[in-house]
Parts: C-alpha cells; sequence; structure tokens
C-alpha cells in the first residue's frame, strides 16, 4: 500500500507518495505554493485557510489518503538534550513528566511529549549518564493540526517534528564525521549537529530564503516576490553575475543566520572537544542556490556539501529541486527504520 508524506510550510507544501519495503519506492512527487503563507495554524480561521491548501495538493495530484505521514514545522516544538543517571525504560517513563517540567517550556497539561534514548551507557559503567531526548508540542497546535486532515477524511498515521525527519533522510553512519545540519526552510533554519548517528544539539532560528528574497525585492527596482525568487535561485551568490549585483544583496542578508552557525559551531566545539563539528551538510530548497556551498565554507572553514535527499530511496525520482522532498523522504523511511 502506498504511503503519502507531507510536508507544510510558509512558502510551499509538498509530497512525496511511496511504495513501502526495504527501500521506499517514490512513485511520486508534488510541490505547491502555499497561497496561504501559513506553516501552521493558531486558530480555527487559519486552520480552515491550510485546510483548503491541503484539500488542492491531494486533489491535484491525486494523492493517496490511506496511509498519511505529516510532519510537524520546528517553530511549534521544543526540543531539549538532557542528560540523566543510567535509567530503565520502566524508570525513565515514570520520571519523563518530572524531566519535562524542568526543560520544556510548555505546562504539562498543555503538552504533547514524546522522547527518544539517544544513548545509554552499558551497565558496567554506571559513571556514564544517559542521554535523552525531550520533543514537546502544545496540545491545541496537534489537534488543530490533525483536524485539518480529519476533515478531509485522512487520519494522519505519525506525525513528527521535522528534526527527526531530516537526521534520518540523510542515512548518517556510526563512521561518519561529526556533522552540523543546516535546513534552511522559508522563514526559519534548523540547526542540528549528529555525532555518530546520534543528535547532540538541536535549535531552530528565525529567518530563511524569505529574507534573501525580500532583500532583492527592496534593492532591485520594479521586481515582483516571483522575479526576485528566480533571481535568487537563477545568481544567488555568484560574484560572476550579473556583476555581483545580486551577491552583494544577499550576503548582508544571510550574514545573521552565519553568525548563527557560527555561534553554534563555537559553542558545542567548547562543549565537546573530543569530538568537533568537521563538516556542514546544507538541506532545504534554499540550499540550491548558486554559490551558497563556498560562501558557508569560506565564512567556517569546514567542508560544506549539499544534502542528498533521495538517497535513501528509488523509484521516480525528481531530477531537479530535490532538496524541498528531504523531510517528506525521512517521514516515508521512519516505517522502516522503526526510528
Amino acid at each position: 500500500m502506498p504511503a503519502t508524506a507531507i510536508d507544510i510550510a510558509t512558502y510551499s507544501i509538498k509530497a512525496v507518495v511511496a511504495k513501502q519495503g526495504g527501500t521506499p519506492s517514490i512513485t511520486r512527487t508534488a510541490l505547491m505554493k502555499n497561497s496561504s503563507g501559513l506553516g501552521f495554524p493558531k486558530d480555527e480561521m487559519q486552520a480552515e485557510k491550510i485546510l483548503k491548501e491541503v484539500d488542492q495538493i491531494f486533489h491535484d495530484h491525486n494523492l493517496p489518503k490511506t496511509d498519511v505521514y505529516l510532519s510537524l514545522p520546528e517553530e511549534v516544538v521544543s526540543t531539549k538534550v538532557i542528560y540523566l543517571p543510567p535509567l530503565s525504560d520502566a524508570e525513565l517513563a515514570s520520571a519523563i513528566d518530572w524531566q519535562a517540567e524542568q526543560h520544556i517550556p510548555i505546562p504539562l497539561n498543555q503538552l504533547t511529549l514524546e522522547y527518544q534514548v539517544l544513548y545509554r551507557p552499558p551497565k558496567k559503567q554506571t559513571d556514564q549518564p544517559m542521554r535523552v531526548l525531550l520533543v514537546g508540542t502544545r496540545k491545541n497546535v496537534a489537534e488543530l493540526y490533525s483536524d485539518i486532515f480529519v476533515s478531509l477524511g485522512i487520519q494522519p498515521k505519525i506525525m513528527e517534528t521535522q528534526a527527526f525527519s531530516i537526521m534520518r533522510a540523510l542515512g548518517f553512519e556510526e563512521s561518519d564525521p561529526t556533522t552540523l545540519v543546516v535546513h534552511i526552510g522559508a522563514d526559519n533554519t534548523q540547526l542540528a549537529i549528529v555525532d555518530k548517528t546520534e543528535i547532540k544539539l538541536v535549535t531552530n532560528k528565525k529567518g530563511g530564503g524569505t529574507i534573501l528574497t525580500k532583500a532583492i525585492q527592496q534593492a532591485v527596482t520594479n521586481v515582483t516576490p516571483e522575479q526576485a525568487e528566480e533571481y535568487k535561485h537563477t545568481y544567488g551568490l555568484q560574484t560572476e553575475q550579473l556583476q555581483g549585483k545580486i551577491a552583494q544583496i544577499l550576503m548582508p542578508a544571510l550574514n545573521p543566520l552565519t553568525q548563527e552557525i557560527v555561534k553554534t559551531l563555537r559553542y558545542f566545539n567548547n562543549e565537546q572537544p573530543q569530538s568537533p563539528v568537521t563538516r556542514i551538510v546544507l538541506a532545504g530548497g534554499t540550499s540550491q542556490m548558486p554559490g551558497i556551498l563556498s560562501y558557508f565554507t569560506q565564512q567556517t572553514n569546514l567542508e560544506v556539501l549539499l544534502a542528498a535527499p533521495f538517497a535513501g530511496t528509488n523509484g521516480e525520482i525528481p531530477e531537479e529541486n530535490q532538496q524541498p522532498f528531504v523531510v517528506c523522504n525521512g517521514l516515508l523511511m521512519r516505517k522502516n527504520s522503526n526510528k
């Protein structure tokens, strides 16, 4: 039975349909501009606007409705890696609510909580802490999100935070170096550090591709948002294109994100000097902008790579514009990885 993964963002809605098995076999991809401009609903009126967009992409692309996986945007999720004395699964389950109260800024009666054990030391090494990832979402937001699909006769089987999906799609292995993943969305950017397949740090920062598009709009006379978007993806940070005019506009707009990346690297490397970050992987639509890999290489003095969102799949894989589908692909892989 085919499964459908949906990723709703402020700029666009993405969907991937795949046959389930050992490796997801892609049968269809769909990308539609989100005319509501909403990535998640804060109230029923906003939920109604998003519902219309979701209904349209299912109708226009004839997407299956029987096995649907849904991503939760990072801006409505609170994520924290905590360190605890070694506990059994039963002990952890009884202690997790108290831990959530200490680390997640959402009252327990309003909280939908998930947690994942990242590392549990061997029984003989009781001096080492275990590491647990807490993921909290406000119940009302999760319910509004789910109700959008229920109204269309769809019962989402999985609702997962984007960070989990992205990490799974990128297929990290034990032999990989410590990596900073930078997923640049339209309005937000997720930063996650992965060491030997384990997520060590996750944070969400304001700002993404929309800021860059607006910078071009403001600097170039009589340019529509659509034209500014085209300039961004055609010329990007290439200084040899258009006398470097677009690059000169974009670099100051990228500076706040660059500073956040450098700050995150400095913090982690000071905290974990035994396993410093040695490379960066870029994902998300804006990561396809010309010149962005060399720009971040120059700014960080690290190897910077472009993510391969479809590396763990086969089938009808799009030849171009692959980056927007990284979250959907990670969702589809969840059933097979059981993570």
